[in-house]
């Protein structure tokens, strides 16, 4: 059903849209239906919606509309869903849902917000000394560090209280007493997730974002090449098949990606497609199809120093965020020490009805 929209509304989707197509096209800031975007046109939130891919915003309508006030009323209250019942029905009936960082646009103060899952940012952030080296590369910048929490409602919550630390810095730096206000961060660097950036327009805070992750960007080791006939030889004859991407073998030919790869979950989107840690086959002990055929059905399988096998059932995103670990974890300094996710935090992200549903569309 089409719902006839303002002048204002059309003109604010369209700035929304022409930068979120082209954000979504860069996969070192977006992969698959991962980041969402947003921008406020009076009382209405615009956000992405939960499992679209932002590549296609120009070509198809994927923002859903919420009311912002009301949003920002429950988030204070602490209710449990601050966004359903803002859901605009009247100017959207299209059934999609606002994505499960709804609450996230809704807070931040700027007109236009845009969060990314950076591939740079993701590799300082899953370091135990990320946010000391992040800090020293966003010297001037008004930003700040949260540590990980899980999306949605929690990370909300935790943002809430880096920008009224921040408010607080800076009115004591002022001598200013009133902290109603607020302190704007214009940079939010999420601990094992990615990063946030916010201004007046959705250009401006992409043109942030490029700057930022100008700071943070870091050579990848080159891996390898893979050894795709020993790769074709182990799946005949099993559920399995050589990944579409070619960059996802350096998870089997380098050996420190194997490590970091094989010692668990480093980030959300991980847990989504891929569970914890990926499963390691070793040639050297020969029988790799008995050891493929022993292990319990995967998402992907490294063969070390060979590559990498992905499940037939594995669809485009999951891919996606297979080559994302990959140039991850080729980024990442082999003597770095790596904060993983705890298990009962992978445990919660596979069992929330959120993540499952993004699951669903993926496929």
């Amino acid at each position: 059903m089409t719902i006839q929209q303002s002048p204002s509304t059309t003109a604010a989707l369209k700035e929304l849209a022409d930068v979120s197509a082209p954000m979504g096209r860069d996969f070192s800031l977006i992969q698959a239906a991962g980041g969402n975007t947003s921008i406020k046109d009076g009382n209405t939130l615009w956000v992405k919606a939960s499992g679209q891919w932002l590549m296609h915003a120009q070509r198809q309508p994927l923002f859903v509309p919420v009311r912002l006030h009301g949003v920002r009323a429950r988030i204070a209250a602490d209710e449990a869903d601050p966004v359903g019942p803002e859901l605009q029905t009247e100017l959207d009936a299209s059934g999609l849902r606002p994505s499960i960082e709804t609450t996230l646009h809704a807070l931040m103060p700027q007109r236009a917000v845009l969060h990314a899952h950076s591939i740079d940012a993701i590799a300082w952030t899953v370091r135990e000394d990320g946010q000391e080296s992040v800090t020293e590369r966003l010297i001037g910048l008004r930003w700040g560090w949260v540590p990980y929490v899980r999306p949605g409602l929690p990370l909300t919550r935790r943002v809430a209280l880096a920008l009224a630390d921040a408010a607080r810095t800076q009115n004591a730096v002022s001598g200013n007493e009133d902290v109603s206000g607020g302190a704007a961060l214009d940079v939010l660097v999420f601990g094992n997730h990615g990063l946030l950036t916010g201004a007046a327009t959705p250009a401006a805070a992409l043109d942030l974002m490029h700057r930022v992750v100008e700071r943070l960007v870091m050579p990848a080791r080159v891996a390898p090449l893979a050894d795709t006939a020993s790769l074709e030889s182990a799946a005949r004859g099993t559920p399995y098949r050589l990944p579409t991407e070619a960059a996802c073998h350096a998870l089997g030919t380098d050996a420190v990606s194997t490590r970091i790869a094989a010692g668990g979950a480093l980030y959300p989107d991980h847990v989504v497609f891929l569970g914890g840690g990926l499963m390691v086959i070793d040639p050297a002990r020969g029988d790799v199809d008995g050891q493929l055929r022993a292990l319990p059905v995967q998402p992907a399988v490294i063969l070390a120093g060979a590559g990498v096998l992905v499940h037939q059932s594995l669809g485009a995103a999951g891919e996606a965020m297979l080559q994302c670990l990959s140039e991850v974890a080729q980024r990442i300094d082999p003597a770095a020490t790596l904060r993983y996710l705890p298990q009962e935090e992978v445990t919660g992200l596979q069992q929330w009805d959120a993540e499952k549903y993004r699951q669903q569309l993926a496929h």
